[in-house]
């Protein structure tokens, strides 16, 4: 393990100026490290300097003077022991390439983007192995967990999972992040922590919708739980480890997005349930409800690996299809009666 003295001459950069991206950095910042922020608005990166705040995705919380925002990319990369990676999960190739030339061969770059990519199906860990091949898995770490930005920044205690193939990678990055009260747990199941965070977005959006509809606690507790099973049937297909899907990444994400009324997944498809259209739900939002974007990937991916997750497959048809809401709860109690559990 890391002496104190070594976590805090660690050389950070975070990638992203969102909530989530604005809350980690200002958690690392406060804890002792120099922390650089890349920032896509050049506007608030002299507002973030000026005012010590970003008004835009964190108002109302002074941040750390050992946080410094950039516009420049490159600065924020260059001679980084651990690059945090938190820019919406459809931007995160093009900004990986962005990096790629300037991220040192020691760096450990830590994914705490939630999503899957529509063209390709990668999860965000495996974008970055795709862009950059010469990435080794020791280099590679993801951060996950039932973790609102809000509360974060506001020092309430939060538990999450950073998961890494390479143990000693891992353990690196939860001393660097850990606090009083930010406890990190390690764990070796990537795609499992990965997959867990992003499909959770889309039960979320599920959950929302009940919510809208007005539909009560037992049909919100049944979505959930079938939700469940839904995650851990396509991450026993992609060779997770079923025991993830009842931990922080799995279980605990999702019943914080599935139930909480900071989660913009929940608030979307709430709005949805009340009768709004989503083109303009979504042009009202600032910040990215990731369930929308991951609602096509688990669709397409789920389809081509054989995987049934009928709740999944029912947002789709919602976002995409002009389903209603009310007609995809009727098909989904329609179907044929079964044992409740799977066979594995």
């Amino acid at each position: 393990m890391a002496s104190a003295q070594n976590r805090l001459t660690m050389h950070i950069g975070v990638v992203g100026a969102g909530s989530w991206g604005t809350a980690l950095s200002n958690l690392l910042a406060e804890k002792g490290f120099s922390v650089d922020l890349w920032v896509y608005e050049s506007e608030l990166v002299e507002q973030i300097r000026k005012n010590r705040e970003n008004n835009l995705y964190l108002p109302g919380q002074t941040l750390s003077e050992n946080l410094t925002p950039h516009g420049n990319l490159e600065i924020v990369v260059t001679d980084k022991d651990l690059v945090l990676i938190v820019v919406p999960s459809h931007l995160v190739r093009s900004v990986i390439q962005q990096m790629a030339a300037h991220v040192g061969p020691n760096a450990i770059l830590v994914s705490a983007s939630k999503g899957i990519e529509n063209e390709t199906f990668l999860t965000m860990s495996q974008v970055f192995k795709d862009v950059i091949p010469a990435l080794e898995k020791s280099q590679i770490a993801v951060l996950s967990g039932p973790s609102f930005a809000k509360e974060v920044v506001a020092g309430l205690p939060t538990a999450v999972s950073v998961a890494s193939s390479d143990l000693t990678t891992a353990q690196k990055v939860q001393e660097a992040f850990a606090t009083p009260n930010f406890r990190a747990y390690t764990n070796d199941d990537v795609i499992g922590v990965e997959l867990g965070g992003a499909v959770k977005n889309v039960i979320a959006l599920a959950a929302g919708i009940i919510d809208g509809l007005q539909l009560g606690l037992n049909t919100r507790a049944a979505l959930v739980t079938r939700g469940q099973t839904e995650i851990r049937r396509l991450g026993l297909k992609m060779n997770a480890n079923p025991r993830t899907f009842t931990g922080l990444a799995g279980m605990g994400d999702l019943i914080l997005t599935c139930t909480g009324d900071l989660s913009r997944n929940h608030t979307v498809g709430k709005r949805i349930g009340q009768g709004e259209p989503l083109d303009a739900i979504l042009a009202d939002m600032r910040m990215v409800a990731e369930g929308v974007k991951t609602a096509k990937s688990v669709y397409h991916l789920s389809k081509k690996l054989g995987v049934e997750m009928p709740i999944c497959h029912a947002i789709y048809h919602v976002l995409y299809e002009g389903l209603s809401p009310l007609k995809a709860l009727q098909e989904l109690m329609k179907r044929d009666l079964k044992y409740e559990f799977d066979a594995e």
